[in-house]
């Protein structure tokens, strides 16, 4: 599985609607490999990531049912509710940072060497402290909290914007990044609704989201 991100102007913002500035520049990733002990509810999930020299930039599109949001802390368990999940490796001797975020915009992150299997190392990982987390700006259509759970089609979407330099706090200096190529995967999950559901761009070999030796690759345009 191969990514491109595309180069955007710089200062972009996260306001713009899915077909609009920056959006409308990406490719579209979509994240439809469900795993099959998921329920029967199996919504259409699309990410568009770009970068404009600075931060990288991501949008998920959902097309939801059942969804229900109350972990409001950041750190917090989120993958319970309805979320989406961003996990990247920007360097292949290096960990990798799984950025899980709820449909409300509460975040999870934290920075996970990986195992010579190719699992992430979960006993050594680093959560990344509060001042980091406030580093990338997150932009929910939803309230912070959704309960009690929303039953009917909705369409949500979450934009968030991660600085170049967050990354390099964790992994030392990026470099030029035309023509790089990292590694990493996108995840749709709701552990804890009344329709739960595990599904991934790049196709995952256990019931894990933990594999970068799943992950695909993200090359920069």
């Amino acid at each position: 599985m191969r990514y491109e991100i595309k180069k955007v102007a710089a200062g972009a913002a996260l306001s713009g609607g899915w077909d609009q500035a920056p959006w409308n520049a990406a490719d579209t990733a979509a994240v439809a490999n469900f795993l099959p002990r998921s329920s029967d509810h199996r919504p259409p999930v699309a990410a568009r990531f770009v970068h404009d020299g600075s931060a990288l930039l991501g949008a998920f599109r959902v097309q939801d049912k059942y969804v229900r949001c109350v972990v409001d802390q950041d750190q917090g368990s989120v993958c319970g509710d309805s979320c989406v999940e961003f996990f990247v490796q920007p360097k292949g001797d290096k960990g990798y940072f799984n950025f899980e975020i709820n449909c409300g915009g509460t975040i999870l992150c934290y920075y996970i060497p990986v195992r010579p299997d190719g699992f992430g190392d979960l006993t050594k990982y680093v959560a990344l402290p509060a001042a980091d987390l406030a580093m990338v700006e997150i932009v929910p259509s939803l309230p912070r909290v959704v309960e009690p759970e929303i039953q009917e089609d909705t369409l949500w979407t979450l934009k968030y914007s991660v600085p170049f330099a967050l990354f390099e706090k964790y992994v030392g200096p990026l470099g030029p990044l035309p023509g790089q190529v990292w590694r990493g995967n996108f995840y749709k999950c709701a552990d804890k609704t009344s329709h739960p559901h595990w599904a991934s761009w790049a196709p995952i070999d256990a019931f894990n989201f933990h594999l970068p030796r799943c992950f695909g690759e993200l090359r920069f345009e």
